[in-house]
């Protein structure tokens, strides 16, 4: 289910959903402790509870933050 303008995850507000995927959805978000927009990729809750799922989610983050350095 997406999550609404407003809901509050972690540091992070919830601006507005960017797309989403087979693992889960992006969202634009506000980082509450550096002060700027971000965007947030949340895993669906259908795969929670799926280690192989989980560990791959958590594999792949490293590369958005480069993905993000090299393109902005």
């Amino acid at each position: 289910m997406p999550l609404p303008a407003g809901a509050r995850l972690g540091p992070y507000d919830i601006v507005f959903p960017l797309g989403a995927g087979g693992m889960g959805e992006v969202y634009r978000a506000r980082d509450a402790r550096l002060n700027r927009d971000v965007a947030i990729k949340v895993l669906a809750e259908a795969f929670a509870s799926d280690a192989e799922r989980l560990a791959r989610f958590e594999r792949e983050a490293p590369s958005w933050d480069r993905h993000r350095r090299r393109s902005g």
